[in-house]
């Protein structure tokens, strides 16, 4: 997936099998396409205007066996740009980024990195629930955002910024709006952006990508709940990198 085209691809060779192709950036239909998820034979993707202002988001889901685009749910201009969306529990999740950058042609900055916000919706993608970030790291996102996302087999939230090797683990608070920032995973291979964690295999198996030269990994993910934390630096480490 890029900004405005789909490609489906064998697991076990990467060989690219089927392709839809949304034109240009420039002349739409989409404009930037971020992540995706697959459920109930379906691939759901997060999609904004970004960098155009105001911004704008919309959910659009594809057929997975004909890569037909099949339906679309539009947030309008509502909490920034939506970056990622999982299912999870019975329920959608995603994350609307803001950013610190004042992109070209705009005076101010992007809706502010603060203003991002990881929120939990129904069926229909109706918002029900919304919670910050920390603090601590919003100031390693800016000055872009929270690029990707996914909820993990323990129940966690795995969210990455746009430019540092770091997964960031948080769970949901006891009180209160703000996430609870549980623990950072040294990733030094993916440097950001979107990730996924596989739910076809068994063990902790997550999949991320490096953009600059569009190389997709799978990475072994340490057991939150059992790993001793008090390693150099604070970090966890994946404990394995596959190139794909």
């Amino acid at each position: 997936m890029n900004s405005f085209r789909i490609t489906k691809h064998q697991k076990s060779d990467g060989k690219a099998i089927l392709q839809w192709d949304g034109g240009s950036d420039e002349t739409g239909p989409l404009i930037h396409l971020d992540s995706g998820m697959v459920w109930q034979g379906k691939l759901y993707a997060s999609h904004s205007n970004y960098p155009n202002w105001p911004m704008t988001s919309s959910v659009e889901v594809w057929d997975t066996q004909t890569l037909e685009h099949i339906d679309s749910h539009s947030f309008g201009s509502e909490l920034g740009s939506f970056t990622w969306l999982d299912r999870y529990d019975g329920y959608w999740w995603g994350g609307f980024a803001n950013y610190d950058k004042v992109q070209k042609g705009q005076a101010q900055a992007y809706g502010l990195t603060m203003n991002t916000q990881v929120v939990k919706m129904d069926d229909n993608f109706q918002i029900l629930s919304k919670w910050t970030i920390p603090t601590a790291v919003l100031k390693r996102f800016s000055p872009m955002s929270n690029s990707g996302g996914s909820l993990g087999p323990d129940g966690y939230f795995y969210l990455t910024g746009h430019d540092l090797p770091e997964i960031y683990v948080m769970a949901l608070p006891e009180f209160g709006s703000e996430l609870t920032w549980i623990d950072t995973i040294e990733a030094p291979e993916i440097h950001g952006q979107g990730i996924a964690w596989d739910r076809s295999e068994q063990g902790r198996i997550l999949w991320g990508i490096r953009k600059k030269d569009r190389i997709v990994f799978k990475m072994g993910v340490p057991n939150i709940s059992t790993v001793d934390t008090r390693q150099e630096q604070g970090l966890l480490r994946i404990s394995d990198f596959n190139k794909q």
